[in-house]
């Protein structure tokens, strides 16, 4: 029964990024370790060839309408795969399983991946609960210097947290694309998937190194994730994503509060 919960659940992945280009890879980790019982260091792993596949798809979708910025997706991708590609291959196997202790409780490596993984869904609950105006790239463009330093740091950063937690980004790299190269949306969000895709899986190379994988179980459930892909796209033509960012950003919300409570105190 859970099995199948967690199958459904890479399905719902997929329509997620296909709707919004982001926000599906959150749930990703918590899908991973609650329902198919895979520890936070696995899960994060597995999570990254999950999101890096469905994202390289959707990103397609979005290259055929002409909605991909190449070079700036390769600009901003560079620092930010280099960072998660190092985070993975040599910080993660780098923290000690006991962190450290408060007393008789001891802050596990687990423990503490899964409590980062939390905060960093509270804060994405909030940048899709918070209904913003859009700007059009003409108007961003009349606003913003284009800051290459800001640039390269908020990538190494946006790829240290997707080496850490096994999230694609999306919801930091979208406004990141908007506000600081005056991108439209409907572009942000296609050239956000490419950098996902690049990302995700540059950092799995560096698990393929240090962990044993379980292709047959990846594979299957990345297949049923992109199925899911394809099916956001459809919907995401007849439906509005903002009311659906908006409502998905409260479940995000308590599945954040949810691990909280769940890894300190159940």
């Amino acid at each position: 029964m859970l099995e199948t919960l967690g199958y459904l659940s890479a399905l719902l992945i997929g329509v997620i990024l296909g709707v919004m280009g982001g926000g599906g890879s959150i749930i990703t980790v918590p899908v991973l370790v609650y329902i198919m019982h895979y520890s936070p260091v696995v899960a994060t792993g597995y999570s990254l060839f999950v999101v890096g596949s469905t994202s390289a798809v959707g990103a397609a979708m979005y290259w055929r309408r002409g909605l991909v910025q190449i070079k700036t997706a390769i600009s901003f991708g560079i620092p930010t795969a280099l960072s998660v590609y190092l985070t993975r291959q040599f910080l993660v196997p780098a923290i000690p399983d006991v962190m450290f202790k408060v007393g008789s409780f001891a802050i596990t490596k687990s423990l503490f991946l899964m409590i980062l993984f939390a905060v960093l869904m509270i804060l994405a609950s909030i940048s899709m609960i918070r209904k913003r105006e859009h700007k059009t790239a003409e108007e961003n463009k009349k606003t913003i210097k284009l800051n290459y330093l800001g640039i390269t740091l908020q990538g190494l950063a946006i790829g240290l947290l997707t080496g850490l937690v096994g999230v694609g980004g999306g919801f930091m790299i979208v406004p990141a694309l908007v506000i600081l190269l005056g991108i439209d949306m409907k572009v942000a969000v296609g050239t956000s998937l490419l950098i996902m895709a690049a990302n995700s899986l540059t950092g799995f190379l560096g698990d393929i190194f240090t962990s044993k994988i379980e292709w047959n179980f990846l594979l299957i459930f990345t297949a049923i994730s992109i199925a899911g892909i394809f099916i956001g796209n459809a919907i995401s033509k007849k439906v509005d994503g903002d009311n659906l960012k908006h409502g998905f950003g409260w479940f995000v919300l308590a599945m954040g509060f949810f691990i909280i409570v769940n890894e300190l105190w159940l």
